[in-house]
């Protein structure tokens, strides 16, 4: 055989091998991305029906975004459909926006700023996997105004905590 066979067969051999790690690699980026839906809950509010179904939701409806307004002192707000969301940035946006965004309640944007960078990587290529879905979610209401639908209502908060 000539050695030109031989190289070409070396390298053809390496090029499918490190195709395949790849391919692995970004399976476990994935897989870890869905471990971090799942422990962070994000399901909870961006999933409709997972907490009352005991998480029990095809992943194919996941992060779709619920029409279950949150309401309180700040008005009412819908969690939204993260699939529709992520499509529009690319990684180093979303990387970029999840550390420094502010979110109303009931979200817990201080736990996402204070994600790492592997960890981000790893939900938006979860997330990406899903590939888009679903609708938008309702837009805020501000207070005073009345929701059309069902609500998870906080109370006031009590007089010492509102002095803060």
């Amino acid at each position: 055989m000539n050695k030109l066979v031989i190289a070409l067969a070396v390298l053809l051999g390496a090029s499918a091998a490190v195709a395949t790690l790849a391919a692995a690699s970004r399976n476990d980026l994935v897989q870890r991305g869905r471990y971090v839906v799942m422990i962070g809950g994000c399901n909870d509010c961006h999933t409709p029906g997972f907490a009352l179904a005991a998480g029990k939701v095809p992943e194919s409806q996941w992060l779709t975004g619920d029409e279950l307004g949150w309401s309180g002192a700040w008005g009412t707000t819908y969690a939204p459909n993260l699939r529709l969301r992520f499509a529009t940035m690319d990684l180093a946006a979303f990387k970029g926006y999840a550390h420094a965004f502010t979110a109303r309640p009931p979200m817990p944007y201080w736990a996402v700023n204070a994600m790492s960078d592997a960890d981000l990587e790893a939900l938006y290529a979860f997330v990406q996997s899903l590939g888009p879905a679903g609708k938008e979610a309702p837009a805020a209401l501000p207070p005073g105004v009345a929701p059309p639908g069902p609500v998870v209502q906080f109370p006031a908060p009590p007089p010492a905590l509102a002095a803060h």
